[in-house]
């Protein structure tokens, strides 16, 4: 065991500013039993440095009665639990969960407060030395969902943080959410929840690189779940009742803003600011809305028509464009007099240049790509070189190579394992037969008649040791390319010449808070590629939602947000079986145009399907504490040191800790409400070992009955899931209903009806409907004890 310091509060107040004071490598000892051995296993990514011991604050080991009913101090001891004549004769269900812990010496040694607030007993969470970082401890994934399970949750998976496909999406979109409404059939909730971080998925499902596809944990298993199969399918469906998705706002705000670019940064905060009823007005240079979108994107990558859809349905919630209108410095400062706050996302339209002779000689590659996104076929060489191997470059030699090119190349500095280009992109560019000439630098560009000569310098190095852009060559390693047209796609550069200088930073683009994207002038925010440099799609339009949510906030809203919910998550029984992805249908390269999509969208079952391959990843470890149901079904209320929580809220799967305590809230004890006279009570648990083992199941029930009939049941089961569960169903079956052998058979079925067993626990539902019928028998024949189960 690692060495630790070792306080003894005196006060509970004392304790607490211990614990804020050794943050975060602070921990608590209120029994030790629990603790102390997963300090000996060195359990934890860092063990623990700071020990604060509660077992000496005089008052935690009270048992106090008043006229609301009975306060339990959280230093109590389990065996005082089992033995208080107080808590037989009134609460002999607590009494009862008590004598179900583990050995007598267990039971002497540990307290309510440590039996309530103990780490997960999952095997993976408790491997020696952290062997496994797991989900519980900060990890990324949760080893029990495909690997030994025998003994973790029949009903689904806790939330424990974000999951990474969300972390890594620029988006921040609620993935598993949206996809959990999809299998439960719930399209329009699905793409409510999609649409409240990303308000273009039909184009991002078509443009989107979905860097979260790149950390799904289905890897584990297999391959990815194809993200953006379902989110296009899902994108599309949206725009096909976009009368729903894309409604004017019911009330207007009266406040007033501006956007300055009709990308995807500026149609995200045009869509969020609209939604929140106030009005905006977007201006672009451009005649059509949509920047790059629709003016640089290929058309068998994003057809034009799906962008004029989204921008149709922005005009139908109110938004005004003004098109064909370049913002200089004093339309800038006009705009900003007659808003109330300007956006401006004015993209990265410029070419930096090469500095090597005969650069004139090349065109800028978005220039040609603008020319054939604008339907103007414009003519091409029989031989075409880009020089560039980034996604620019990629589209533009694709589109040489249909408008008629015969050999198209690529030259980059990089090697092709570090092309910036997505990997896919490229791959789609050699099966059309476009060539890669990696690691290759430009030295010059001369002319002989009507052809071109590109020389080239063999590159070694694209970055310095600290990963500055700095190119390294071998000088005695040149060769020259013939061509017909050089194209550059070298990068681009930010052109905000509307804006003061002093908004820009020393690489040219504009300053900003990350959180809020606003400048150094409160009343100008700023986003997309003009503040980042050129980046992905869903990068640019979650600027644009943090700005509308900044302006919002500041015009005295908050803006409407999908957290992630508290409930258990569920996944389809098909997700823990091995399978593929749905495939996109693409074109042979044979048929495949300018003008046409290369991919069709995935069918409504298809994406269903897909949506089912989801973890919707968690943690299935089980709540394993005796005492926590008991306290759920006796609707105890817990008190902290800052306030007092009901059970049903108190007890929550966390990182390092399975109750809702913050990281320096102390309980310091349980209120039980009045016991009713005419209340019935039964707990039953099943394990292997009595004197050892923690249950697999464990069943606590309170009847209230008037004659024959119940009237009101509280049934709470423990050890079957992440968090001690209300059974509502079961409780609803029984109210109502006199507790025969018939109706507590109904109530276990309807216990287990939405069980969700991994692939080795599906015993659990069989042990558990056992223990729920034969606890509520137990509890109406008014026994006052009953034995354990196994």
């Amino acid at each position: 065991m690692r060495t630790f310091k070792h306080y003894t509060g005196r006060s509970v107040e004392e304790a607490a500013f211990l614990l804020t004071q050794n943050a975060p490598g602070a921990r608590l000892v209120a029994g030790g039993t629990d603790l102390l051995g997963g300090l000996k296993d060195c359990i934890h990514p860092h063990s623990p440095e700071t020990l604060i011991d509660l077992k000496r604050i005089e008052g935690l080991d009270l048992i106090k009665e008043g006229e609301d009913g009975l306060t339990l101090g959280a230093m109590v001891r389990v065996h005082t639990l089992e033995t208080d004549p107080k808590i037989l004769q009134d609460y002999g269900l607590l009494a009862q969960a008590a004598r179900s812990v583990a050995s007598p010496q267990l039971r002497n040694m540990g307290t309510l407060g440590g039996n309530i607030c103990q780490e997960p007993r999952c095997w993976y969470y408790r491997y020696p030395d952290n062997f496994f970082h797991c989900l519980r401890k900060g990890g990324d994934f949760c080893p029990a969902l495909t690997g030994e399970n025998r003994y973790h949750s029949i009903f689904g998976a806790a939330r424990v943080g974000t999951t990474p496909c969300t972390r890594t999406c620029p988006a921040s979109v609620n993935i598993p959410d949206y996809l959990e409404q999809l299998r439960a059939g719930d399209w329009d909730a699905a793409a409510r929840i999609l649409l409240a971080a990303n308000p273009m998925p039909a184009v991002t499902g078509r443009v989107c690189p979905h860097f979260c596809q790149d950390e799904c944990n289905r890897q584990e298993l297999d391959t990815s779940v194809s993200i953006r199969s379902v989110e296009r399918r899902l994108g599309d469906y949206i725009l096909d009742n976009a009368e729903r998705f894309y409604a004017a706002p019911d009330e207007e705000s009266g406040h007033r803003a501006a956007v300055v670019g009709a990308g995807p940064g500026g149609l995200a905060a045009a869509y969020y600011l609209r939604a929140a009823g106030h009005r905006v007005t977007v201006f672009d240079r451009l005649d059509r809305a949509g920047g790059m979108l629709s003016h640089a994107i290929p058309a068998y990558r994003l057809p034009p028509a799906v962008v004029e859809r989204f921008v149709s349905a922005l005009e139908g919630m109110g938004v005004e464009f003004s098109l064909g209108r370049e913002v200089g410095p004093d339309e800038m400062d006009r705009l900003v007099k007659e808003y109330e706050a300007v956006f401006a996302a004015p993209g990265a339209w410029g070419s930096p240049r090469l500095n090597i002779p005969g650069e004139e000689l090349a065109g800028p590659a978005l220039e040609f790509l603008t020319g054939a996104a604008l339907g103007g076929n414009p003519a091409v060489g029989r031989r075409v070189a880009v020089i560039g191997g980034g996604n620019v470059a990629v589209d533009a030699g694709l589109t040489a190579k249909r408008l008629g090119a015969e050999e198209v190349t690529l030259v980059c500095l990089e090697s092709r394992e570090e092309m910036p280009a997505h990997e896919w992109e490229i791959a789609q560019a050699q099966e059309e037969g476009l060539k890669l000439l990696p690691s290759w630098g430009p030295a010059r560009i001369g002319k002989t008649g009507e052809s071109l000569s590109l020389e080239l310098i063999r590159c070694t190095a694209v970055f310095d040791p600290g990963g500055k852009f700095c190119p390294a060559y071998d000088q005695a390693e040149t060769k020259t390319l013939e061509a017909d047209q050089v194209f550059l796609a070298v990068g681009q550069r930010c052109q905000p010449d509307f804006l003061a200088p002093g908004l820009l930073n020393k690489r040219g683009l504009i300053g900003v808070d990350a959180a809020t994207q606003q400048t150094s002038r409160p009343e100008i925010l700023a986003g997309g590629d003009a503040v980042t440099g050129p980046a992905s799609v869903a990068g640019a339009l979650a600027s644009g939602a943090r700005a509308a949510a900044g302006l919002i906030a500041r015009w005295g809203e908050q803006p409407e947000t999908a957290g992630a919910g508290q409930g258990l998550r569920c996944f389809s029984p098909q997700a823990l079986d091995p399978g593929e992805p749905v495939q996109e249908k693409i074109k042979d390269p044979a048929r495949r145009t300018l003008v046409d999509e290369d991919a069709a969208t995935v069918s409504p079952e298809e994406a269903l399907a897909e949506a089912g391959r989801c973890f919707n990843c968690g943690c299935v470890a089980v709540s394993p504490a005796d005492i926590p149901p008991a306290l759920l079904a006796l609707e105890a209320t817990m008190v902290t040191s800052k306030r007092e929580v009901p059970a049903e809220e108190f007890f929550r799967a966390v990182k390092m800790g399975s109750t809702a305590l913050g990281p320096d809230e102390i309980v310091t004890g349980v209120r039980l409400p009045k016991a009713s006279s005419g209340a019935k009570w039964g707990f039953q648990k099943f394990r292997i070992r009595k004197s050892i083992d923690f249950p697999m199941a464990s069943v606590a029930v309170v009847l209230n009955l008037e004659g024959d009939k119940v009237v009101r049941a509280r049934i709470a089961l423990g050890a079957v899931a992440p968090t001690p569960l209300r059974a509502r169903k079961a409780e609803a079956v029984l109210e109502g209903s006199a507790p025969t052998p018939e109706a507590a058979r109904a109530a276990a079925r309807a216990v287990v009806a939405g069980a969700l067993p991994l692939k080795e626990n599906e015993y659990k539902i069989d042990i558990l409907k056992a223990l729920v019928e034969r606890t509520i028998l137990a509890a109406a024949g008014g026994m006052r004890t009953i034995n354990q189960g196994g």
